[in-house]
């Protein structure tokens, strides 16, 4: 038994001898514990997993293990394929051998450079903490998915983290339509590029007038596709009820349902009516109150237009008129209601024919007196138009009824003929060739001129100053005795009829040896009259 039994316990310590050698040499060879991630590795028979004998890690052996990694850098894809991390050695970053709770993937999520990724973020995916995409349920391969936690496994395509809120009836590409910006608007959508370009009203009605919201695999959306667009009854009523057919191009246009094509759709002349002028510039509803296919009254312009001249030619039938009560055409036609066609040929057939400055004078200025056009009772005689500057001066005698035609003509108003000798005084010399205003306008006290014809006599001295200071007796006669019409000379004068008669050497003296220029009360004056007769006055 004490052989037995020494055996034994030199057997239990020659174990524990070796227990101890084999933990002080692992130590010696390992650095320290292994990751979480890599604890199954543990033991010096693993050590070959990641290291090459008497060599460092070997990045072979990582992506021996880590494949989906290892696919991506050979493809050139993600993060590890990048300018910044091809190169390297996996373990310059992810060295391990730590401890349990080393953490292999670290790095400054605020300061990443995502573009890095081949995914650079932009707009509103800048704003989401990376967790937020970074999920499990963004993750398509079930392999990735077992992992506690990576950052791989997402797809580029928007529905990978976006529901798709078109349910698949618009296909895969959202960034046709929309931007990273925000999801409304979907400002790279253009509806030109449609098989249903947007013109005119169109573009103006809301999306929701023709795509309405419907319910799809049990969820709420928009119907984009599948609208019927081939003809205009697809969305609109007929309000013609089919009486001109499907085509409404023929009439309407995309301008406005009111808006109609005036030549090159509707033929209004086939209606038996031809749109010219003004009435091919209206719209319809302006005559067509009701609807399109009711009559509508047009065989006089006063069907439609009221009648500005108030029955003033309800009973003239003018040149180029139907000769029916309303019809205008012999004045006016579509191009516009003015100016008039009214000829002046028109107006010599009437019963005022013009004449002379008449001729030149615009109708407004005797038919448009006030606000309204006129052309009945506007009257015929000059004083019904011009104002008769004579009344109260002239004698009626030299103007019955006021016709003015006595003195004046339609020339012109400051030509006048008339014919003096009626008065009884002949105008004759200088006198013929004087204006009436010369003798007939005069100054009268206070320096007012005024009309002078009754008060005017055949009285030199009505009209001539008295340049000899009432040395003759007043009056015409007194006058003509030295003086004719023509000029102011004393041309009739004779010195034998005198009571000194000139002979003899008399003859040749100039007047003024004997008939001196004198000053009498201010006024200067040649001295005709004179009793120093004798010869000793002179000699």
């Amino acid at each position: 038994m004490k052989g037995g039994t020494g055996t034994t316990r030199g057997r239990l310590t020659l174990l524990l001898l070796l227990t101890g050698l084999f933990q002080a040499g692992w130590s010696q060879l390992s650095p320290g514990d292994l990751s979480q991630a890599h604890a199954h590795l543990e033991g010096l028979s693993n050590c070959t997993q990641c290291h090459v004998l008497r060599k460092k890690v070997s990045n072979e052996n990582c992506l021996h293990c880590h494949e989906e990694i290892a696919v991506r850098v050979a493809s050139g894809k993600g993060y590890h394929a990048s300018d910044e991390i091809k190169g390297k050695e996996c373990a310059s970053c992810h060295n391990d051998h730590h401890g349990r709770d080393f953490q292999l993937v670290r790095f400054d999520t605020g300061t990443f450079g995502h573009e890095k990724t081949g995914f650079a973020l932009q707009e509103a995916h800048t704003k989401p903490g990376c967790a937020e995409c970074h999920k499990k349920d963004f993750i398509a391969d079930p392999a990735l998915r077992e992992k506690s936690f990576t950052y791989l496994g997402l797809s580029r395509d928007c529905k990978t983290c976006h529901e798709d809120r078109h349910q698949g009836s618009l296909g895969t590409e959202c960034a046709s339509c929309h931007n990273e910006r925000s999801f409304r608007p979907a400002t790279g959508f253009s509806h030109e590029r449609s098989a249903f370009p947007l013109k005119g009203k169109h573009s103006a009605v809301t999306c929701s007038s023709c795509h309405p919201a419907v319910r799809s695999n049990g969820k709420e959306t928009v119907r984009y596709k599948g609208i019927a667009h081939g003809a205009c009854i697809d969305c609109h009523r007929d309000v013609h009820e089919n009486r001109f057919g499907t085509d409404c191009s023929r009439c309407h246009s995309e301008s406005g349902f009111r808006e109609i094509r005036q030549t090159a759709g509707f033929r209004h002349e086939e209606t038996g009516y031809l749109l010219k002028g003004k009435h091919a510039t209206l719209k319809c509803n302006a005559c067509h109150k009701k609807d399109y296919v009711t009559p509508v009254a047009h065989q006089t312009c006063t069907d439609c237009h009221s009648d500005y001249h108030n029955g003033q030619f309800a009973s003239t039938v003018r040149a180029g008129a139907t000769g029916k009560a309303g019809d205008c055409a012999g004045c006016h036609n579509e191009t516009g209601f003015s100016p008039s066609l009214y000829p002046l040929e028109r107006h010599q057939e009437s019963s005022f024919v013009l004449g002379q400055a008449h001729l030149a004078t615009p109708c407004f200025e005797c038919h448009k007196k006030g606000d309204r056009w006129e052309f009945r009772n506007i009257g015929r005689s000059c004083t019904d138009c011009h104002e008769n500057v004579h009344l109260g001066f002239m004698d009626p005698t030299y103007d019955p009824g006021n016709a003015c035609t006595g003195c004046h003509s339609e020339t012109r108003w400051n030509e006048v003929r008339f014919e003096h000798s009626r008065t009884g005084y002949v105008l004759e010399g200088a006198h013929a060739n004087r204006s009436c205003r010369e003798c007939h306008f005069r100054p009268v006290a206070g320096g007012e001129i005024r009309q002078q014809f009754r008060e005017s006599t055949p009285d030199c001295l009505n009209c001539h100053k008295d340049n000899h200071n009432g040395q003759f007796e007043a009056g015409a006669a007194s006058c003509q005795r030295c003086h004719d019409f023509f000029d102011w000379k004393a041309g009739l004068f004779d010195h034998s009829r005198t009571r000194f008669p000139l002979d003899g050497k008399h003859v040749e003296v100039a007047c003024a040896k004997c008939h001196p220029r004198i000053t009498e009360d201010g006024r200067e004056y040649t001295q005709y009259k004179t009793n120093a007769i004798a010869c000793e006055s002179c000699h």
